[in-house]
């Protein structure tokens, strides 16, 4: 049930989604500055005491900019916790959940059990990732108040079922929030996916070449030259079916066809990241294509929500023909 929300001063129903290495402390808070949530991995922050400086930046800055600009609306963060069983260090960071209290916490590649009773204790929310209707169910009898229904075109870690079907099948059982992504990049995207029945949208992608993201430079560079036949999606590098940039994957040497087998699944976020296959690999949703430059979280979601105004107001004028005459009227 959506008996709670902190969702009251959000300017979009827009997450900027949560990415490996990319998403860090200037990317949420310009997200949340920006009236939007701004989400990231708890992995990113390596060593545990990276996560808890992390946390507090967070939370200061954000909790400073409210009490300077009172009028503004300020989205909430989210921190998004991996709970597959290979994560070792996953009682650290519910410890520290508790401690600062981010409104929403996203759950991936495992059950949102372990976060639940933590989180809805101080009041926030837990929103679990899912990509297919078994998932969808587990996650909603464990008590998640809201599912992100990982989409075909997703980035990194993606999905395979329309969107669509996907959230008209969840609705059948489930009247929590629904988030959708995979794809979407502009306010006809979020728009659309509104008129799909879905509450927000996750938009990852879009922000990776944005100045306040953690991605390299070449990596913005290649966000911004590359289109969808740039991706390819493959189990290959991390265990899980990823969406990957395959100029990244040549300039790192690696030929899918010859990695026979995939590795098992771990996301242990104790290790150090220096040792895995993945670290120089680039990973990204099919909205690639309509992103033509690298420029600050702000003006993104100024034209987003220009764009979304606009697909509203075309959507009136498009179905207008269809409606009854007492309607139109």
């Amino acid at each position: 049930m959506k008996t709670f929300t902190p969702f009251e001063s959000l300017r979009l129903p827009v997450f900027a989604a949560p990415m490996f290495l990319v998403s860090g402390v200037d990317l949420v808070v310009a997200a949340c500055k920006s009236g939007i949530v701004g989400c990231f991995p708890t992995t990113n922050a390596r060593p545990l005491e990276q996560l808890d400086s992390w946390m507090a930046q967070i939370s200061n800055a954000l909790r400073e900019f409210k009490h300077e600009h009172p009028d503004l609306p300020v989205g909430p963060w989210c921190a998004n916790v991996i709970t597959h069983s290979s994560n070792t260090r996953l009682p650290g960071d519910l410890a520290l959940l508790e401690k600062y209290q981010p409104p929403i916490v996203v759950t991936a590649l495992g059950s949102p059990k372990p976060v639940i009773e933590i989180v809805h204790s101080y009041g926030g929310i837990v929103i679990a990732d899912v990509i297919n209707l078994k998932l969808a169910m587990k996650a909603a009898d464990a008590g998640a108040d809201g599912l992100a229904c990982i989409s075909s075109g997703a980035g990194g870690h993606t999905g395979f079922l329309s969107p669509f079907a996907f959230v008209s099948a969840i609705k059948q059982f489930f009247n929590g929030y629904i988030i959708i992504g995979g794809g979407i990049t502009n306010g006809q995207g979020v728009a659309g996916s509104l008129a799909a029945g879905a509450d927000f949208v996750y938009m990852g992608t879009r922000f990776i070449p944005t100045v306040e993201s953690m991605a390299s430079d070449a990596y913005k560079e290649m966000i911004v030259r590359s289109t969808i036949d740039d991706l390819v999606v493959s189990d290959r590098i991390t265990g899980t079916p990823a969406s990957w940039l395959k100029p990244s994957l040549e300039q790192n040497g690696l030929d899918l066809t010859t990695l026979d087998t995939a590795p098992s699944r771990n996301y242990d976020s104790s290790q150090q990241i220096d040792t895995r296959r993945w670290k120089s690999i680039w990973a990204a949703g099919q909205g690639l294509g309509s992103i033509h430059h690298i420029e600050p979280v702000s003006d993104v979601v100024d034209r987003l929500e220009q764009e979304f105004h606009q697909a509203c107001d075309e959507m009136i004028n498009k179905t207008a023909m269809f409606l009854p005459p007492c309607v139109q009227a």
